[in-house]
């Protein structure tokens, strides 16, 4: 009997390589670079066959939790778990967490691995190869990932190189000689001329049994540490967070260099998925639809006589005129112009502009909140001008500000208004004025978004100036 295959999205990654349109606070997974659905979306509907999959699990970090908790919302499906980790510590101990939380259903139930920001074209061809990996984890108990055919020499993946056939799989899959994680492109152009080597695709697939075995011998550590990370976890909201003081136990260590490559049964399935990780702004324009002239195109842009270009904007419009293959990403608070290639690596600019301008690499003009989005418009000396939005159902906290007033005014929906031990029910058009100090609460009672203009008039008007009273979403 086939056992059931939990698919766990590991929701991590700070997305600077596709920079301004993804920010540390808001990384790739959470766009949408090549369909209507964010990565992330894509991602879980891929295993919606409730039939072999269960339900997914994803992991993901505390800043993330209600961006991804509303992404599995409104791609309709509910997740089996939704479990925090304190800090990022790479896929391992991840795969650990996954593996310990399989186990405590199923020892013998399979975990499939997946990164929540690739693209995967070829539906049916994943499948079929997971088919195929979870026939030779049951068979063999070996830990499978899957490789993707090489279509040039590209130094932002990792390698595979095949070894012997495995005749227990009924289909093409080999056992793996060796890994080689990004090389140089001297490297990657002799692994191509060479012949036997794939693209490491990053999903796993393996019995949860296998991989705690594996783990236990390899890396005992980060084995005891997540065991105690998940049965100290603890419930909150939607989410379980694991117990952080034990999962900081565990080092930070990618499953490749802790497992993969240090075990013999390591297999390997080739799939031709149409496969790409996206986290270029070369690779968007290889996957993206074009018009005549080769030009990727997404927002308020206008391209003329511009050939084989990438032209995003998230905000104002963005004329190109007479040029050919340039990145030009627009976003409401910095633009990206750099040629198509050069884009393929902003790490240098990045870093400066971590140096320079940190706010600007972390965070998105627009902020997004467990009940919403907020976005500054406009500010000056004694005064913050504020577009708000918030979704149907939903509320901020009951809150006080010690050094700013606030003025709202409604722009489209209905607002339930708490202003001291008073509410009232505001339509669009009409405004109220909370005084410094007045414990206030902005509630969306309606069935669709509610959009505020606020402004703010006061000595201070930084973020940290709030005191919540109470909390639906238990921050502090």
């Amino acid at each position: 009997m086939s056992q059931q295959i939990y698919p766990v999205i590991l929701c991590g990654g700070s997305g600077t390589r596709l920079w301004p349109a993804s920010r540390r606070s808001y990384p790739k997974q959470l766009l949408s670079l090549v369909s209507d659905r964010s990565l992330l979306q894509e991602t879980i509907l891929r295993f919606s066959d409730s039939g072999r999959f269960a339900r997914p699990v994803a992991i993901a970090g505390e800043p993330y939790r209600f961006a991804i908790a509303d992404q599995f919302l409104h791609a309709g499906m509910e997740a089996s778990a939704l479990i925090l980790e304190p800090e990022g510590r790479n896929t391992a101990p991840a795969a650990a967490i996954a593996a310990n939380w399989v186990a405590q259903r199923d020892l013998d139930a399979i975990v499939l691995l997946t990164p929540s920001d690739h693209l995967v074209g070829n539906q049916k061809a994943l499948l079929a190869g997971i088919e195929t990996g979870a026939k030779i984890a049951q068979e063999t108990g070996a830990l499978v990932t899957f490789g993707v055919t090489p279509t040039g020499p590209e130094t932002g993946y990792g390698y595979i190189k095949t070894g012997d056939q495995i005749e227990a799989a009924g289909t093409e899959a080999f056992w793996i000689n060796k890994f080689t994680e990004k090389p140089d492109l001297g490297t990657a152009k002799e692994y191509l001329a060479e012949g036997g080597y794939l693209w490491n695709s990053g999903l796993f697939l393996f019995r949860a049994k296998d991989y705690l075995d594996a783990l236990e011998r390899l890396e005992p550590e980060i084995a005891e540490a997540s065991g105690e990370a998940l049965a100290g976890a603890r419930d909150d909201l939607d989410f379980l967070r694991l117990d952080e003081a034990a999962f900081k136990r565990c080092r930070s260590i990618s499953i490749d260099y802790a497992v993969m490559e240090r075990i013999d049964a390591a297999a390997v399935v080739p799939v031709d998925m149409d496969w790409s990780d996206v986290g270029t702004w070369p690779a968007v324009h290889a996957v993206s639809d074009k018009d005549d002239e080769g030009n990727s195109l997404s927002g308020p842009v206008l391209p003329i006589k511009t050939h084989g270009s990438q032209v995003r904007s998230d905000g104002p419009l963005v004329v190109t005129y007479g040029v050919d293959n340039l990145a030009v990403i627009a976003s409401t608070d910095a633009i990206l112009v750099s040629t198509l290639e050069s884009a393929r690596d902003l790490k240098e600019a990045v870093e400066q502009l971590d140096k320079k301008l940190p706010s600007v690499t972390d965070e998105k003009p627009r902020t997004f909140r467990p009940w919403g989005w907020f976005e500054t418009v406009d500010e000056g000396p004694g005064f913050k001008v504020k577009r708000i939005a918030v979704k149907p159902g939903r509320k901020l906290s009951l809150q006080t500000h010690a050094k700013r007033a606030e003025h709202w005014v409604v722009v489209t929906g209905e607002a339930l208004i708490t202003t001291g031990d008073k509410t009232m029910l505001l339509k669009e058009n009409q405004s109220t004025y909370i005084p410094v100090g007045t414990p206030h609460r902005l509630e969306n009672p309606g069935e669709e978004d509610l959009h505020i203009v606020e402004v703010q008039s006061g000595s201070y008007l930084g973020e940290d100036d709030i005191v919540r009273l109470d909390d639906v979403y238990g921050r502090q």
